[in-house]
């Protein structure tokens, strides 16, 4: 089973790429998870304690919105990530992910890499440079999303 987990990490387009080594180590931290369509991944506000490497199917990535339903800001599916929140302090969530699809993950424990990544700090700055990336990507995506949301009028003199 380990053996399986460490090629399918290995394997993943996240992951691809980075140092030799890496898949090993991740593999020590994780576990197989899957969700039904329609459960959480991720609760905002709840503990940040795992990387989701998306292996099948499509999240919606969420922000509460007052007196409205929840706002997708982003869809992801395979071969992508979600659970970036674990990188800093205060290791809380800050949306909801929920699953759109039947969801399996292999599901990366945040004291566990973390306290790995302290070993092999080659691999923790490529991993955190490589999810630095993810980051600015998604910030830009959701910046062109608000740009869109909240479009001024063709009237307005702005």
């Amino acid at each position: 089973m380990t053996r399986l987990l460490e090629q399918v990490i290995a394997d993943h387009p996240f992951v691809v790429g980075l140092p030799e080594g890496t898949a090993e180590l991740i593999a020590r931290c994780a576990r197989w998870a899957t969700f039904p369509t329609g459960e959480f991944l991720l609760s905002e506000g709840e503990e940040a304690d795992t990387l989701h490497l998306i292996e099948q199917g499509r999240v919606a990535v969420e922000i509460h919105a007052p007196s409205r339903e929840n706002l997708v800001i982003e869809t992801v599916d395979a071969g992508h990530v979600v659970g970036l929140s674990w990188m800093a302090p205060p290791f809380r969530w800050h949306f909801d992910v929920r699953a759109l699809t039947p969801v399996s993950t292999v599901a990366v424990d945040r004291v566990e890499l973390r306290s790995q990544l302290e070993q092999r700090p080659d691999i923790g700055y490529a991993l955190l440079d490589h999810l630095n990336s993810v980051l600015l990507e998604r910030l830009q995506a959701t910046r062109v999303r608000l740009l869109d949301l909240y479009r001024l009028g063709d009237d307005d003199p702005r």
